[in-house]
């Protein structure tokens, strides 16, 4: 089940925020910004184009797939949390891409605590479109 997803998007402030400390990823073929399971390293900015986003079930089924755009934020709830990725990223060709380092990102956070209230929009609504892609199963 593939859907657009705007549960990604960040707002202005936040994304130049973040945009400032991070640097830029080659995605000039598809590019796997991270997978399910895997330690979380950082936090990855679409900044033009998209990326493909899903889950799996143990049994190796497609529970949920994803198109995140410009302005999304991806691997959000895994550097907050410090849980692994939930799900796999993969940037499309030619996207640009910005990835921001977790300990970039925290000491953003600690710079700006108004930003804070930014995030927490941003996983708010992460959790509203997992729960109602998944209650569709």
């Amino acid at each position: 089940m593939e859907q657009n997803s705007s549960a990604f998007l960040a707002n202005r402030k936040l994304i130049q925020a973040l945009e400032r400390r991070s640097h830029a990823v080659s995605c000039e073929e598809d590019c796997s910004l991270f997978r399910q399971g895997d330690a979380p390293s950082g936090l990855y900015i679409i900044h033009r184009g998209k990326a493909t986003l899903n889950m799996k079930a143990a049994t190796g089924e497609n529970l949920i797939q994803m198109l995140a755009g410009a302005g999304s934020l991806l691997g959000l709830p895994a550097i907050v949390g410090k849980q692994p990725y939930s799900l796999t990223a993969i940037a499309l060709k030619g996207a640009e891409v910005r990835f921001l380092s977790r300990k970039d990102f925290e000491e953003i956070l600690r710079a700006d605590p108004s930003l804070s209230i930014n995030v927490c929009q941003v996983l708010a609504a992460e959790v509203q479109s997992a729960g109602q892609v998944l209650s569709r199963f």
